[in-house]
């Protein structure tokens, strides 16, 4: 909320709406305001509890560790650690659940995947959800690891929260994610951590359930009268289960399914498996792979079929679409989900999304091995990928329908395709949710043995993203994707990769990096004698040198891609290399060559029919007229371009043309304007993130300097702003 003022000279009496403030008899000047980070959303992202069996023993261990914590005014932090399938995320749920009412800042919740087939989250990418979790715009958060740490530390200095790092692999993975203040975070593992001993943290090892607990919870789950009917065989089979939670329940929904069914005939089978199943090595949890592998064996043909399938699903959850995608068409895909819903094999992720245990997703893996043709495999794995990579093409094409899409080659059998929305901001969301599946299954495209799945894929994720910004992923998906490129003999998918990661490289501050590409990928084309590839890396490889305070040589190659991209038929192209020197120039003093150069650009983009950029040129005319005191003019291209750029909610164009208004107001001497103007500006900036900091920053000095009295204007037109997003990536 900014700070509203109210004054009175008579008695005034009202309702100030924003946080509410009812007023009585009000006199004299007042000022009310609040702290913006009192706004920001309070995240309650852990997932729901369930029932828990006889840990009251380590729930009173980790209260009284909390209490005292509280009594020394330090963090709270606790590592849950034990076997798979122990429940070691159960009984951590369960207390963290129990504290909401304390901890009114919210709850954070991250699987760390420390059993993931990709290997475990990195700490920076987790971050980056927590910073989103807490309001941050995904344009705001940081691109490196110790940026993000810095945010997140500040962010949680004063909120009192609840964190969840399930599945952790070790402490140093762990150690970035915890957060300042006095909140309480719970850490599951496998192991114990005793790196975080230093960090004040409180093991708490859960063993198996002993025999009367998991008889216990063979009764909750059965829910009939066969445990105090049977109870020597109800103890026998919670033994064969080893006191591990999961397995029980897995053995009691399979019981549970068949009401006639004793326990004597369940102890008997699984006992007879116990030898056999040696071979699928889950953690030597001999016993959880006995109970499993005889609930597979149980499923109906269909749903064990279905089963193996999704066990070659390489990310950590997936939605309903990609069970009718494995299927190729055959069975109810939905009917077959819930049956093994009901026979405990898969949870429940919310929004008809599913996910596995890690240990049943490795038995489900391993049962595809044992049970499914290694052709058959290839074929799911095939149309997983297509799956999503038709998904994400139906994505790219809403977000950005102009976008020069290259072409898609699918595996054979029908691709089925996820709705993702027909809205752009729909779709940008949907693309943002399945972001871990599209990366993994980029990371999976070469040693799968469909290579251009990966830098097809990477090509679709152009539109996130360009606009959300996830400069770790962007980078990584296109390094792999010109891998995929390069090993495929593809010459026009490798210089795709290397053009718009390079465009990502900018982004992410790489400004070197990026050079090396654009001139990698001119190289190519040249190779290829494709004059016009070659002519549009003059734009990209010109950015690049303006990044990197080569102006000359910046303008330079914009000279000439004015020149070559007409003589290859691309005017449009012609015509944002022409805005970019204008923009050079302008920065070098000549402002009568910009406005040259800006109208001449202004028109080119008007006959294309490209709105943003074309108030881009506008912007640029502007600034060359307010370079040369010509306020009138200036403020009249400004208008124009603000007005445009509005329906197109380009905050970083909106506030560059309001900085120029905001100056032509300071030079006339209209000092409220000029800080209207720059508060505008600087809440535009902000918002772009940490592409637009230095702008930011700028417009937030002046503003403070206007109100401290300071005269003298900082002109605009002195100082060159490349946009946060290249213009050469429209070329694209």
């Amino acid at each position: 909320m900014r700070s509203h003022e109210l004054r009175s000279d008579n008695e005034l009496s009202g309702t100030v709406h924003g946080p509410t403030i009812q007023a009585g008899s009000v006199y004299g000047g007042i000022r009310i305001g609040s702290d913006p980070r009192d706004l920001s959303p309070s995240p309650w992202q852990l997932p729901p509890p369930v029932h828990v069996i006889d840990r009251s023993k380590e729930f009173e261990a980790l209260e009284r560790h909390r209490a005292r914590t509280v009594r020394e005014e330090r963090p709270a932090l606790a590592a849950v650690s034990g076997l798979g399938g122990v429940g070691k995320t159960t009984l951590a749920l369960k207390w963290l659940h129990t504290l909401r009412p304390h901890f009114p800042a919210g709850q954070l919740y991250a699987d760390l995947g420390a059993q993931a087939p990709d290997g475990p989250a990195l700490p920076e990418e987790v971050l980056g959800r927590f910073l989103r979790g807490l309001g941050v715009p995904p344009r705001q958060v940081p691109v490196t690891l110790a940026e993000r740490m810095t945010l997140y530390r500040s962010l949680t200095a004063d909120r009192r929260l609840v964190v969840l790092l399930d599945d952790a692999s070790t402490a140093a993975q762990v150690r970035p994610l915890l957060p300042a203040g006095r909140s309480v975070t719970a850490v599951t593992s496998r192991s114990r951590l005793p790196g975080l001993t230093v960090d004040g943290c409180y093991p708490v090892h859960v063993e198996p359930l002993d025999p009367e607990a998991a008889v216990e919870l063979l009764a909750d789950t059965l829910s009939d009268d066969r445990v105090a009917a049977q109870p020597d065989d109800a103890r026998t089979l919670v033994e064969l289960c080893a006191g591990l939670p999961l397995a029980v329940r897995v053995a009691g929904a399979r019981l549970a399914a068949r009401p006639e069914r004793r326990i004597t005939t369940m102890v008997r089978a699984l006992a007879e498996e116990r030898d056999r199943l040696e071979v699928l090595g889950i953690d030597g949890d001999h016993d959880v792979r006995a109970a499993l592998d005889l609930s597979y064996r149980t499923l109906p043909p269909p749903a064990a079929r279905l089963y193996r399938l999704l066990g070659l699903h390489p990310g950590p959850e997936f939605a309903s679409p990609v069970a009718v995608a494995v299927l190729a068409g055959e069975g109810n895909a939905a009917q077959l989900l819930d049956t093994l819903h009901e026979a405990s094999l898969l949870l429940d992720a919310g929004e008809e999304r599913h996910r596995f245990h890690d240990l049943v997703r490795l038995h489900a893996a391993a049962k595809a091995r044992a049970d499914e043709p290694g052709q058959e495999r290839e074929r799911a794995l095939r149309r997983i990928a297509d799956h999503y990579l038709a998904s994400a093409t139906r994505a790219e094409e809403v977000i950005d329908p102009q976008h020069r899409t290259m072409a898609r080659d699918y595996g054979p059998g029908p691709v089925v395709t996820a709705e993702s929305g027909h809205d752009p901001e729909a779709s940008l969301d949907w693309l943002e949710r399945e972001l871990p599946n599209l990366m993994a299954v980029i990371r999976q495209s070469r040693a799968a043995g469909f290579p251009s799945v990966g830098w097809q894929l990477a090509d679709a994720l152009w539109p996130l993203f360009l606009r959300r910004k996830f400069y770790d992923d962007w980078l990584a998906a296109h390094e792999e994707g010109l891998a995929a490129a390069e090993e495929s003999g593809d010459a026009d998918a490798a210089c795709r990769m290397l053009t718009s990661g390079g465009v990502g490289q900018l982004g992410a501050g790489n400004h070197d990096r990026a050079l090396e590409m654009f001139e990698h990928a001119a190289q190519l084309f040249e190779e290829a004698g494709d004059r016009l590839g070659r002519a549009r890396t003059l734009n990209y490889r010109g950015l690049a040198l303006q990044r990197l305070g080569r102006l000359d040589e910046a303008a330079g190659l914009f000279r000439r891609a004015t020149v070559e991209l007409p003589a290859c038929g691309d005017s449009r192209a012609a015509a944002l290399a022409r805005l970019n020197l204008g923009d050079v120039v302008l920065a070098t003093g000549l402002s009568q060559e910009a406005a040259r150069h800006a109208r001449a650009a202004r028109c080119a983009l008007l006959e294309a029919g490209d709105t943003y950029n074309t108030a881009r040129a506008a912007i640029l005319l502007g600034r060359a007229h307010l370079a040369q005191d010509e306020f009138d003019q200036a403020h009249e291209h400004l208008s124009v371009a603000l007005a445009a750029l509005r329906g197109l909610t380009a905050h970083y164009e909106m506030a560059h043309a309001t900085v120029g208004l905001a100056e032509i107001a300071e030079r006339r001497g209209h000092a409220h304007m000029a800080r209207a103007h720059y508060q505008e500006a600087l809440e535009l900036y902000t918002s772009v993130g940490r592409s637009a900091s230095t702008q930011a920053e700028s417009a937030r000095q002046r503003l403070g300097q206007l109100e401290s009295g300071e005269s003298e204007p900082r002109r605009q037109s002195d100082d060159p702003n490349p946009p946060a997003d290249s213009p050469a990536t429209s070329q694209e």
